[in-house]
């Protein structure tokens, strides 16, 4: 399979924790759908101190994977939400 742009698409969102509201990432996303997985390498600002935990409430909301082998965040579903 193809790895995944490196520059990626222009348009951010920015994710937050769906407990506390807690800013998490401000990610470059591509489409219209769901955030199923977040790449690394697209991520322009990270919140977080440990990866996949939330730094207000100490809630995992994503696991460490590799997608097309690039390195990548698979978030569990209803733990966060974008704007």
């Amino acid at each position: 399979m193809a790895k995944p742009n490196k520059k990626g698409p222009s348009r951010t969102v920015d994710i937050f924790c769906a407990n506390c509201k807690t800013p998490l990432y401000k990610y470059r996303k591509g489409g219209k759908g769901a955030l199923v997985k977040c790449f690394k390498e697209r991520i322009v600002t990270d919140h977080t101190k440990l990866g996949g935990v939330c730094p207000g409430c100490d809630t995992v909301f994503a696991r460490d994977t590799l997608v097309r082998g690039t390195p990548a965040f698979k978030m569990i579903g209803g733990k966060v939400f974008c704007k």
